[in-house]
């Protein structure tokens, strides 16, 4: 067996070759971040190896940098593994009880660890072209809390230029309100505004909802308004409306390319109430290829949902806590599709509860419920039946 330790950097890498006998074949070396560097690391694997069967090339998950040899060394058919820089580090520290760590260590333990009896699964391409999906569902997330942020700034603007508006309404957060403020961002201007035109303004937006009867009274509200008339919160809450906008188009263009994909993927999770393609997109993308788990249990634990476990000698913790390692976006997925799921499925809603009654908090009662779901997803995933009642 021969084994490659590659540590991943932004503009090179440092790589480690040699085989099962712990004969160095290659000792530490430096490849560069560009097509020569791959080329010559191939080159040498290709020297030692006429087998790529008997070949493990191992790399840390560093984000975006590794993204490209990865994608290079799987082109090429190398069997290769994505360690979790977690176990590289605690695997390095086994070895040592002194400081020691420089990129040419880092490969070099990188390569021992393929040689352990470490438990390490293959990367495989369903993993890595899975990659487009998690990059849209990721940046759908970070938009939305982008966008979250900005609703609460209209919130606290409005209660200081026009505070009578929030009770005229269901929500701040619509578009007949953000059409109104965006033209008249403060309560003197709506106050001082003609009837016709804010009624043709509502009446529009609202697609007739609101009439003259609601814009008389939004505009004697403002009239007798205690909000203060200051230009610039005004310009601010225009802009922040401008840019709450901005971001419904942008998200509104993302999920429809989550949607294309899901589609293609005809995945069964979506098969279970309350599981919409958005919800679901997260959870394939951030799972990716079922097969590299071996059970639930190994998903809890890679979401940091998994209790935590302490026991040292006769004491044993009876309050576990959740780990929260791993995939925050996962964890993040699958809480909220387990909240939905509990309100449209009659089988999680018995057992959310039963927890409840069992005393158990909110949160708690969810979080058992999540394992429930957890258990169903990688049944119908890796089954590829649809979810039943």
């Amino acid at each position: 067996m021969i084994v490659v330790g590659i540590d991943v950097a932004k503009d090179k890498h440092d790589c480690f070759v040699m085989n099962s006998d712990g004969e160095v074949l290659f000792n530490s070396f430096i490849i560069q971040n560009n097509r020569d560097g791959f080329d010559s690391l191939y080159e040498k694997i290709c020297s030692v190896a006429d087998d790529f069967a008997k070949v493990k090339v191992g790399l840390e998950a560093t984000g975006h940098y590794s993204y490209n040899i990865l994608g290079y060394l799987l082109d090429k058919g190398l069997p290769t593994y994505v360690i979790n820089p977690l176990h590289t580090n605690l695997y390095r520290k086994s070895l040592s009880l002194r400081k020691t760590k420089t990129d040419k260590v880092d490969a070099r333990n990188i390569a021992a660890m393929l040689l352990s009896d470490v438990n390490l699964k293959s990367y495989s391409n369903t993993l890595y072209h899975n990659e487009e999906l998690k990059s849209l569902t990721r940046y759908r997330f970070d938009k939305v809390k982008e966008r979250a942020k900005l609703k609460t700034s209209v919130s606290r603007l409005v209660t200081i230029l026009f505070p009578e508006l929030e009770k005229l309404v269901p929500t701040l957060h619509m578009a007949s309100v953000y059409e109104l403020l965006s033209q008249y961002p403060s309560a003197k201007q709506i106050a001082s505004v003609h009837l016709t035109k804010l009624t043709n303004l509502l009446s529009t937006v609202s697609k007739g909802h609101y009439g003259k009867e609601k814009a008389e009274e939004i505009r004697n509200s403002a009239r007798n308004s205690i909000g203060s008339d200051m230009p610039a919160k005004s310009l601010e809450l225009k802009h922040t409306v401008k840019l709450i906008r901005e971001l419904d188009s942008e998200i509104e263009e993302i999920e429809s390319h989550i949607k294309a994909i899901m589609d293609k993927l005809n995945s069964p999770i979506l098969t279970i109430p309350g599981i919409s393609y958005r919800m679901g997109a997260m959870i394939i993308a951030e799972i990716g290829d079922f097969d590299y788990f071996s059970s639930p249990d190994k998903i809890l634990a890679y979401a940091g949902l998994s209790p935590s476990t302490y026991q040292s000698g006769q004491l044993i913790s009876t309050h576990a806590r959740m780990e929260k390692r791993g995939s925050k976006y996962l964890r993040y997925a699958l809480f909220n599709a387990t909240r939905y799921v509990c309100n449209w499925d009659d089988t999680f809603a018995d057992y959310l509860n039963k927890k409840r009654c069992e005393g158990k908090h909110y949160n708690v009662a969810i979080s058992h419920a999540c394992k429930k779901l957890v258990r169903v997803i990688y049944h119908l995933e890796v089954t590829g039946e649809d979810y039943c009642r």
